[in-house]
């Protein structure tokens, strides 16, 4: 989206009015923060736009930092799928990749500070009996027995719990914050549990791990974040994170409080963000794996033949607000067109195919015919296409007893087919229970290239393919995958799994023009008068292509 057409939302008014109070624009530095257990999807994407943007647009920094400080769920392929995405939406963090796990150390040390200020205390308490304690929202929590530990023994016990004499669940280290405060965060949260599992970067380092909370903030500290934006579900947490930053020494050597901001997350119709729930599908194999181009992830996006250029313009669209709503499927796949358009190869290529014959066309004469490749895009040149004697047309597009307003083919009318010749329809063939198997047509020689020789008008233009010259290849029509329009707002007691959607994807076989033989993923294509598709790179091999449907050609989207 060019630059002065971008939106001020509140985020851009914030960094303004920042630079406006002092903030040189270069010292605004963002983080992207994922959790390496999972791929990122669309909502991800609306996250990292944002805080790359930000930076971008007043040439600060953005960081991409993984916050991997759980390795029960966590690994490298995570990481790699990642970087990936990011890149591939076209952000860079040059030299600024980091981890959380690069702070264990210091994270430790900032532990052993509360816990020697009084302000952190070694817990015993069972899981069940740490959220009984707890409490509820309007009614106090309960003093964990253990809260007034002595100094020196929660001290030692968390050193021995990182020594791993202890299992997991047998000691926890809680804050010591204020168990009466209407904020649940607040009331003495766990800050170290024990893990003893294998971390993808620390291997058997550890087996203590900091919680999310604990070690996100300090590591937007350690880094110099200025501008912290998560979504609003992290808002009640930012009184924790500010206790955790003002109550250690993070901030001795460091100019630079960080500053949290929310926005609303993004919603989708007939969507599913759960990153829980997407590995559910993935494990439960209802979709082939995180890129299968039915998942909402970068990669199944990326795979299906979405362009970066329409998910960031889509992104920039959006905008940001501070409620949560539901965003119109429709949208997005409007902005998906848009790009395509502007950047699709235009083919043709036969899904439910009508042999005709072309009575006045000698046999074996081959006719090399020029076809463009892009009509928005001059410097996308043009392709040859064989027509010879034999041609497949869409069954759609001929009826033997036509309604009102049919201009495609049908007895003694005549079409233009795309890029060839006129063409009139002489005799239908049936086979023995009345089925239309095959048509016998006449061109006019001369209206080579679909021009008219002597200036008479035709309503109608179809696509075809050569039979002599065709190939097969098999197109995988995808819908929605699930049938309910809100997927983060089901009924209680409902399984999500209830919403499948039973036709998310159709398997057909179709007729495609010789160049398509040639098509590369990656190359998005306009299979005319039918969709948008793109080459599959995992299906397709040089024996039989893949093609993945992008989007329809017809857009729902009505901007209001």
């Amino acid at each position: 989206m060019p630059e002065e057409t971008k939106p001020m939302h509140f985020i851009r008014q914030i960094i303004a009015n920042d630079i406006a109070n002092g903030l040189p624009p270069e010292a605004v530095h963002t983080r992207f923060p994922p959790e390496p257990n999972g791929c990122l999807h669309i909502g991800h994407a609306k996250a990292f736009c944002l805080d790359f943007g930000m930076a971008l647009e007043n040439g600060g920094l953005c960081n991409l930092r993984f916050d991997d400080t759980n390795p029960d769920k966590e690994e490298t392929r995570f990481v790699d799928s990642i970087k990936e995405d990011v890149h591939w939406l076209g952000f860079d963090w040059g030299d600024r990749e980091f981890y959380a796990s690069n702070y264990f150390e210091l994270l430790y040390g900032f532990a052993e500070e509360l816990i020697m200020s009084g302000k952190a205390y070694v817990c015993t308490l069972s899981p069940e009996e740490f959220k009984e304690y707890r409490g509820v929202p309007g009614k106090p929590g309960k003093h964990s027995p253990w809260r007034d530990r002595p100094i020196e023994e929660s001290l030692d016990l968390f050193r021995r719990m990182r020594a791993g004499e202890f299992d997991e669940g047998q000691y926890v280290l809680r804050a010591k914050i204020d168990m009466d405060s209407p904020n649940l965060h607040m009331r003495d949260p766990a800050i170290y549990r024990i893990k003893k599992a294998g971390h993808h970067r620390t291997g058997d380092k550890w087996c203590i791990y900091p919680m999310y909370d604990f070690a996100h903030c300090l590591c937007d500290a350690i880094e110099g974040i200025t501008h912290s934006l998560c979504t609003l579900e992290f808002e009640v947490h930012r009184p924790l994170y500010d206790w955790f930053i003002d109550n250690t020494s993070v901030m001795k050597n460091l100019k630079v409080h960080p500053r949290q901001y929310e926005f609303a997350r993004l919603n989708l119709s007939y969507t599913m963000m759960s990153k829980r729930k997407l590995q559910q599908l993935v494990a439960e194999k209802i979709v082939d794996n995180w890129d299968d181009p039915r998942m909402p992830t970068l990669s199944g996006m990326r795979r299906r033949g979405y362009t970066p250029a329409a998910i960031k313009n889509f992104c920039e669209t959006i905008g940001l607000t501070k409620y949560n709503s539901l965003t119109d499927l429709a949208l997005l796949e409007h902005c998906v067109r848009q790009d395509l358009n502007k950047v699709a190869l235009r083919r043709m290529a036969v899904f439910n195919p009508l042999e005709v014959e072309i009575e006045n066309w000698e046999d074996g004469k081959v006719d090399m015919l020029d076809a463009v490749n892009n009509p928005e895009d001059e410097s996308a040149g043009s392709r040859k296409i064989p027509f010879g004697k034999r041609i497949f047309i869409e069954r759609a597009d001929f009826e033997e007893n036509p309604p009102k307003k049919f201009f495609r083919l049908s007895p003694n009318n005549e079409v233009r087919l795309r890029y060839a010749y006129f063409m009139k329809c002489k005799e239908v063939l049936k086979d023995s229970d009345g089925r239309i198997v095959k048509l016998i047509c006449t061109i006019d020689p001369d209206s080579r290239g679909g021009n008219s020789p002597d200036g008479r008008k035709v309503k109608g233009t179809i696509h075809w393919v050569s039979a002599d010259h065709c190939a097969k290849a098999e197109a995988r029509l995808y819908e929605n995958l699930f049938t309910r329009e809100d997927m983060g707002n089901l009924p209680e007691g409902s399984d999500f799994k209830e919403f499948l959607n039973p036709n998310s994807l159709e398997i057909k076989e179709i007729l495609i023009e010789p160049s398509l033989l040639e098509a590369k993923s990656g190359q998005p294509l306009q299979f005319e008068r039918n969709a948008y598709f793109m080459a599959d790179a995992k299906l397709s091999s040089p024996e039989r292509k893949v093609f993945n449907r992008t989007v329809t050609l017809k857009d729902s989207y009505q901007k209001a």
